[in-house]
């Protein structure tokens, strides 16, 4: 049985358009860039061609992968996101009890993780360290480095 992928509604539509972009625009360009290579003449030594043909496997494989994802896909409705606990589809903002510093985090699946804008995967340390707990709390973290010490200042929806 395939893994179950958990999206936001937003994570949703982003994999949705890139699949699109993929499976149009994208299939059009190298198709024509193979077409272009094929008018160069014998194929069997036509690096253009097997340039071609290697991107055009890529794409198919990553058409796969997203078609794949999307069946498996375990949507969290905006609806059904608490701001009583931290989870996914929520911002979290804690202070490290030991550095003094705050820094918030959207916790995300897995799929839509963007470390620069601090959107964590629900299965990375720091997620799971906070994941159920309660604004106020203060909760220790274990990760690579160590056990970080966090107080849970405020539990929000990400927009």
């Amino acid at each position: 049985m395939a893994k179950e992928v958990v999206l936001t509604v937003a994570g949703l539509k982003k994999l949705e358009e890139e699949l699109t972009y993929l499976r149009g625009e994208k299939r059009q360009e190298v198709a024509e860039r193979i077409k272009v290579a094929l008018g160069f003449g014998d194929i069997s030594e036509n690096s253009e061609y097997d340039e071609a043909k290697n991107e055009q496997g890529l794409l198919e494989m990553k058409i796969a992968e997203l078609e794949e994802k999307l069946r498996n896909a375990k949507v969290i409705d905006d609806d059904d996101i608490s701001t009583d606990v931290v989870s996914i589809g929520t911002k979290v903002k804690v202070q490290d009890l030991e550095a003094g510093d705050k820094i918030e985090y959207a916790i995300v699946g897995v799929t839509e993780v963007d470390l620069s804008k601090n959107m964590i995967s629900n299965e990375s340390p720091i997620a799971l360290g906070l994941l159920g707990k309660k604004k106020g709390q203060k909760v220790d973290v274990e990760v690579p480095a160590g056990i970080i010490q966090f107080k849970i200042l405020s539990i929000s929806r990400m927009e």
